[in-house]
């Protein structure tokens, strides 16, 4: 019954990232990436592999089932909706964030100081992914995609708070171990790509009755016939009854 209403592409990309982020994630648990190879280390030319491999490694088992919920849902959302840009927002999102996260200096807000940090986690592909949904279908305003944008913000509206650092809101003894820079840069690259691509793909039907000049000779025809057979409804009302009405609806409303 779906077949015809669902995308083949918005199952079965969603169901490799998610094969590609546990097999990672496998590898891990057994020693293939130790350390901090295969993550983003700002500034650092080791830390450059990152940008490809760094979505797909976690460092728990909390931390890969928390992103692929919403890896899962927000990227059959973008195949099954944009499926003409699907791949290059979900490709250039990648790539960009984890540019951008590296070259962002890793500065502990509340010192100051100058912190080695390794980013690992596809949180930054998940605000990116988020933030594109939501902007485009505002950037559209295609009631369908605005739905769609509408949804996001209903389950994921809360991601807005990952986008600060934590040391903001808590005395913490240690600096936090969630990027937020990851979460910014995935922001921002979202947000970014949906305005890029805001005419590219379904956009706002617009009727032919919406255009300014708009005259169609059959409409007209029927309104002048409507006109000849209800007079009584173009007839100004004679002021004694329209004084009638008023004071009715007064004591109406009185009531």
């Amino acid at each position: 019954m779906f077949k015809n209403v669902i995308s083949k592409r918005a199952i079965l990309y969603p169901l490799l990232m998610l094969s590609a982020m546990w097999f990672g994630f496998f590898l891990q648990m057994h020693g293939f990436f130790g350390s901090c190879f295969g993550a983003i280390i700002p500034l650092v030319p080791e830390g450059l592999l990152g940008i490809l491999t760094s979505p797909l490694l976690h460092g728990n088992t909390d931390h890969i089932i928390g992103n692929s919920i919403p890896i899962a849902a927000l990227m059959f959302l973008l195949y099954q909706f944009y499926p003409l840009v699907a791949n290059k927002v979900f490709f250039i999102g990648w790539i960009a964030t984890g540019l951008l996260v590296w070259l962002l200096p890793p500065i502990d807000i509340m010192t100051g100081e100058y912190m080695y940090t390794c980013t690992i986690g596809a949180s930054g592909v998940v605000y990116v992914l988020a933030f594109f949904l939501f902007f485009s279908g505002v950037f559209k305003w295609n009631m369908k995609l605005l739905t769609i944008s509408l949804l996001v913000v209903l389950y994921y509206g809360s991601l807005v708070w990952g986008m600060l650092p934590e040391e903001l809101f808590y005395n913490m003894q240690e600096p936090s171990k969630i990027s937020w820079q990851a979460h910014l840069s995935g922001a921002a690259v979202g947000s970014i790509i949906a305005f890029a691509f805001k005419n590219v793909g379904e956009k706002k039907k617009k009727f032919i009755w919406e255009y300014p000049n708009y005259y169609s000779e059959k409409d007209d025809k029927l309104w002048q016939e409507y006109k000849e057979n209800h007079p009584e409804d173009f007839m100004e009302l004679p002021y004694k009854k329209r004084d009638d009405i008023w004071n009715h609806l007064d004591e109406l409303r009185r009531k």
